[in-house]
């Protein structure tokens, strides 16, 4: 016999691996906390199993979502690209990922950048979250393309939300300011403020936090 449980977990530890290296930065990472993300700069740990599962249900869902949106069914829109990567490079930085989708509105003519998110409970989705927003500038910025939504997936019964986006200017400026930050912090070996516990709608992470115990001691 065999344990499945186990091969998932061996099968995802395998391809899950990854080296940061500074100077090299990721538009998922910077609407976090940004001691957070030093610390996995200077102290990389192996991702835990469980949360190594929520990733890979996360590309399941984002599957399904291409599937629906290539589907003979849905004539209304037509998936343009999906999957692909995009760079955005300053004289300090490179700031590199992954683009979800893009589709064509056929009856507006309108090209839009669709960023997909899984959930576990669609009830409680309010509103596009800050990270998955700041996400989506920077895709917008580097496709050139200021039509974006968030697309958030339930996992449980493929329920979905959507929340048109409006590209800023300004607020890509903002985002682009906070990866300067993040490269001289990470530089100069400079331990950045606990912004989470300081942030009402950040303090949330630091339930789940790997590097908890290093940040209640300001270890740097």
């Amino acid at each position: 016999m065999f344990d499945f449980n186990d091969m998932v977990t061996n099968h995802l530890r395998r391809v899950s691996s990854h080296t940061k290296s500074i100077g090299r930065y990721y538009p998922s990472e910077i609407g976090g906390c940004i001691r957070k993300v030093w610390y996995g700069y200077f102290y990389p740990k192996e991702i835990q199993p469980e949360l190594l599962k929520i990733f890979e249900m996360g590309n399941i869902m984002h599957d399904f979502v291409v599937n629906v949106l290539e589907s003979e069914k849905n004539k209304d829109v037509q998936l343009l690209q999906s999957e692909f990567p995009l760079k955005i490079e300053t004289d300090d930085f490179v700031i590199s990922g992954r683009v979800d989708d893009l589709v064509l509105v056929k009856a507006s003519g309108k090209t839009i950048v669709v960023e997909v998110k899984s959930t576990k409970g669609i009830d409680y989705v309010r509103e596009a979250s800050e990270s998955h927003v700041m996400q989506l500038q920077l895709y917008m910025h580097a496709t050139g393309i200021h039509n974006g939504i968030v697309l958030y997936v339930d996992k449980g019964n493929l329920q979905s939300k959507q929340f048109e986006i409006e590209y800023s200017k300004e607020e890509v400026d903002e985002i682009m300011k906070r990866f300067g930050q993040l490269h001289q912090l990470l530089t100069s070996k400079l331990l950045p403020i606990d912004e989470a516990k300081k942030n009402q709608k950040k303090n949330w992470l630091c339930r789940f936090c790997e590097y908890s115990e290093k940040c209640e001691k300001n270890e740097a």
